[in-house]
């Protein structure tokens, strides 16, 4: 499946973004996983836009039962984005997130209001 994707992005980057919106009819949307600086490059291009990254550091996440694979955990459909800055970072490392949460919740509060 990964390797089909790379082929249809090397050959269409937007592809997978204009197929998403095809079926979208609300005015605002919740992208849960953005992969890829097109994918990133396509909403700004078109789309009023507020990023965030959660992170978590590695030894948290293994406590969580994620185990490193290499050529899957290392791959561009993981990492491709791992220098990008958004807009807003969440630490997901066992910390509070209420405050961080309620940041969160009145930005998007503005830019609902602005649509």
């Amino acid at each position: 499946m990964i390797s089909w994707g790379e082929v249809v992005r090397a050959e269409d980057p937007g592809y997978f973004c204009r197929r998403a919106c095809e079926a979208a009819t609300k005015p605002i949307w919740i992208i849960s996983d953005a992969r890829r600086l097109s994918d990133m490059e396509y909403f700004k291009e078109r789309y009023t836009t507020l990023t965030v990254r959660v992170t978590a550091a590695d030894a948290i996440r293994r406590g969580r039962g994620w185990v490193f694979t290499s050529g899957v955990d290392n791959a561009p459909s993981e990492c491709a984005l791992d220098g990008y800055t958004c807009d807003m970072e969440i630490d997901n490392n066992g910390n509070p997130l209420k405050a961080p949460l309620k940041v969160l919740t009145e930005k998007a509060m503005t830019f609902v209001n602005k649509t």
